[in-house]
Formats: C-alpha cells, sequence, structure tokens
C-alpha cells in the first residue's frame, strides 16, 4: 500500500499563468489523471489550490503558497500515513503505467525511485520514495520554500527506472499541452 501525492501548484509561466492542471488532455484535467495514474493509492494529498476533482482527495496548500514544489511536498508530506509515497507532477498525462514499477523498485537500500529518459534526464517529480526518507531529505534542506526538487536527492539512494513508453513528459509549454491533445485524439 502507498499514499500519493500530485503537486498541482505553480504559476505555469510557460503557459502564460493559465491553470496548468484544469488545463485538459484527452477529455480529462491534467490534475484527474494525474489524480487517476495514483487510484490504488489509499490517500492521495494534492498540493495547491482546490479545484474540481473526480476523486475524493485531501487537499493542503504550501504556506506561503507560490513556495515552490519542495515547500508543497513539506506540506503534503504531513498528510501521509502510509510508508511508501509516489509524488507526481499534475502535469504528467501518461505516468500511470510507471506508478507500479516505481513502487516496486523501492526496497530497503533503496529511498527513492524515478523516472529517467532513455538521455539520462531524470524526472524529480515522477518519483516513488520511502516516506520516512522524503521527510528526512525535506528536514536537511536548509529551506523548503524556493528549493530545486532535485536538492532532496543530494543524499537519497536513489535508483531511476527507464522511462520506456514517454511516462514522464509534461505540459509545460502550449506546444507540448498541444502535442498531448494531438496523440490522445
Amino acid at each position: 500500500m502507498f499514499d500519493a501525492i500530485v503537486l498541482a501548484g505553480g504559476a505555469a509561466r510557460r503557459l502564460g499563468g493559465a491553470d496548468k492542471p484544469a488545463l485538459e488532455v484527452g477529455g480529462r484535467s491534467l490534475l484527474d489523471r494525474a489524480v487517476e495514474a495514483v487510484s490504488d493509492a489509499g490517500r492521495t494529498v494534492v498540493a495547491g489550490p482546490r479545484r474540481p476533482t473526480l476523486r475524493e482527495v485531501v487537499w493542503c496548500q504550501e504556506q506561503p503558497p507560490g513556495g515552490g514544489p519542495v515547500a508543497a511536498l513539506a506540506a503534503a508530506v504531513a498528510e501521509v500515513r502510509a510508508e511508501t509515497v509516489v509524488v507526481l507532477a499534475a502535469d504528467l498525462p501518461w505516468v500511470r503505467p510507471a506508478v507500479p514499477l516505481l513502487v516496486a523498485a523501492l526496497g530497503e537500500r533503496i529511498d527513492a525511485a524515478m523516472l529517467a529518459s532513455a538521455e539520462g534526464r531524470r524526472n524529480y517529480l515522477a518519483a516513488a520514495w520511502r516516506t520516512q526518507c522524503l521527510r528526512a531529505a525535506l528536514r536537511l534542506l536548509p529551506q523548503v520554500s524556493g528549493a530545486a526538487a532535485r536538492s532532496l536527492y543530494d543524499h537519497a539512494r536513489v535508483v531511476e527506472i527507464a522511462d520506456r513508453g514517454g511516462w514522464s513528459r509534461d505540459c509545460d509549454t502550449w506546444d507540448e499541452v498541444a502535442a498531448a491533445r494531438r496523440i490522445e485524439r
């Protein structure tokens, strides 16, 4: 059993400030697609402004709002109860097949598992963590507001899961959103 954190905040600067989690791809919002990707979670915590969702979730918000993904994780992890937590950005429309692989990759000697492209590009917000290790990583940071997500992994024992299906492709720009919509048609 695992819990999940879906990060659904952010300014979406490359989208002109659009409400990125509310954007639709394949007839569903990006947020609903992310929440559905972790439908096997015991509890799903969404960090960001409240929005309508098709599934029940627990809501939280980093303080102050706009502190970035690490600040959002710090707020959300307080709501996690399971020993394992999946962390997803809300803009990953195809991440669902990767979730069981990430969870299965964790072990006694592994703190976190994350997706990595064939080119070696890590997606720090498509990962599974042993919850106690994520909490420890957050405590090691001098501050969480404005911290880079990659800094969480500085002292963690990490395994990379090959992103064989483009699961970690995100929708950060209008071109990427348009491409995602074309793929879903």
